[in-house]
């Protein structure tokens, strides 16, 4: 098996809300979809890259506990996370090096509808 992730979705109450959260954060774009009621706005990702997708509906419920999707914070994840705050979100762990950075960093935020969320980057 190549990657053990493939696939991953983000609740949200506000689409609209979240999308610009997003985009401003991470700086991407979204491929809007609906199906059977849900509302999707799917990352824009590289083919064959693991992406994922913001999604609205029936039994997606935003939350801070539970597993944590962790996001590319590309180079620096001080950019990312300055972008967090001004977008109105909150950091929960700053970038923090794992072994001394010989493993790279990671952080966690508050993202516009309550989810916790990762960050990682390799240097």
């Amino acid at each position: 098996m190549k990657n053990v992730a493939n696939w991953f979705e983000i609740p949200v109450i506000d689409m609209a809300r979240a999308k610009s959260f997003y985009q401003n954060v991470m700086k991407t774009s979204f491929n809007d979809d609906e199906m059977d009621g849900f509302l999707m706005a799917i990352f824009d990702a590289e083919e064959g890259a693991v992406s994922g997708m913001l999604v609205f509906g029936e039994h997606y419920q935003p939350s801070q506990t539970g597993a944590v999707i962790y996001l590319n914070g590309g180079d620096d994840l001080s950019v990312p996370l300055e972008r967090v705050v001004e977008q109105g979100g909150k950091v929960i762990i700053p970038k923090t090096s794992i072994k001394d950075g010989d493993c790279g960093y990671f952080a966690q935020f508050m993202d516009s509808e309550g989810n916790r969320i990762g960050l990682y980057s390799p240097v």
